[in-house]
């Protein structure tokens, strides 16, 4: 039997069924997308509940996000808790409205507003990616430092009021020659991937010299706080337990806490970034598009708006991240 065809408007649809069967009165293309949208949605949905239960799991010693994302560009020393990641996600949001605004003008056919709308989605979009990346360059680099200990902990340093003291304001330098540790010389599971900036010698020699510094370990207390050590116990775990310098993050060391923190926090973020990437890159393609008047000509603006829909769902699971990483 042959499908039916039925005429809508200037397009032909291949529903078939009757018009009055059309699923939600939507264009093929346009189910597609939210058949994408849905199937994308559950892989983030995924994602985060992993997240969710290795948070929960590690409870006692999980990061402190105002602690970890405390930075603003041009402001180096400046403790300014969630300011930048507020800004970045203000800014996205705002691109959001400005693709309605531009799906709105294409209902109208007014071309012009359209390319007006679609450069600040553009550029909105270009600007937190590039804020994103900023976060990453400051996660990997890391700000003070940090021990590990033997049995895989975090300890940090503090002064007497509770603020972060860095290594380089520690450790003592000593000139001397050093070579980077291979397993083959000794500890066979153990390779150094690059040479810290000081050695634990260091460290524990300029701690015992600054009587106001005391060491914190990233296991929580009943108020939600790091546990500070008293002097002589911070002395007494630096020689016991400590093995290494930890400087930054990467996927197995993180010197704000769990690496487990940061695999989730590159990976998700990462897949995050890559579906705005995509999304930049779509809506450039549209926007020549219409530059062109390739709509004009259709008499028809649905291709901004299907790609509007797949920005707005770019937003919003970044609300979700937002809220997983940096609010709770």
């Amino acid at each position: 039997m042959d499908s039916t065809v039925i005429e809508t408007g200037t397009e032909n649809s291949v529903w078939g069924g009757g018009e009055s069967n059309q699923p939600l009165k939507a264009s093929y293309g346009k189910m597609m997308m939210w058949f994408f949208i849905l199937s994308d949605a559950l892989t983030f949905s995924g994602f985060l509940a992993a997240y969710g239960f290795s948070r929960f799991k590690f409870i006692n010693s999980w990061p402190i996000a105002d602690e970890v994302f405390n930075h603003f560009p041009f402001a180096h020393g400046v403790n300014a808790p969630m300011y930048y990641v507020a800004l970045m996600t203000f800014i996205l949001i705002f691109s959001s409205v400005t693709m309605v605004l531009a799906v709105d003008a294409g209902h109208q056919m007014k071309k012009n507003k359209v390319i007006i709308y679609m450069f600040l989605t553009i550029i909105g979009g270009a600007i937190f990616v590039g804020s994103q990346a900023w976060e990453w360059k400051n996660f990997i680099k890391g700000e003070y430092g940090a021990i590990e200990t033997k049995g895989g902990q975090i300890y940090q340093f503090v002064d007497v009021d509770g603020h972060r003291v860095g290594l380089s304001e520690i450790a003592t330098a000593e000139p001397k020659t050093r070579t980077r540790h291979e397993n083959k010389n000794g500890i066979w599971y153990s390779d150094e991937k690059e040479l810290p900036t000081y050695t634990m010698e260091e460290v524990i020699k300029g701690f015992e010299s600054k009587p106001n510094v005391l060491v914190r370990t990233q296991i929580l207390n009943e108020k939600g706080e790091k546990t500070v050590l008293s002097r002589a116990e911070s002395i007494a775990r630096l020689k016991k337990d400590g093995i290494g310098i930890v400087e930054g993050a990467n996927m197995y060391k993180n010197e704000y806490g769990s690496p487990l923190f940061a695999n989730f926090f590159f990976f998700i973020t990462g897949f995050h970034g890559f579906h705005v990437v995509s999304g930049i890159i779509i809506n450039i393609i549209i926007f020549l598009n219409v530059l062109v008047g390739t709509y004009e000509k259709r008499k028809s603006y649905e291709m901004v708006e299907k790609v509007g829909l797949y920005w707005h769902f770019v937003d919003l699971v970044w609300v979700f991240v937002f809220t997983f990483f940096y609010l709770v």
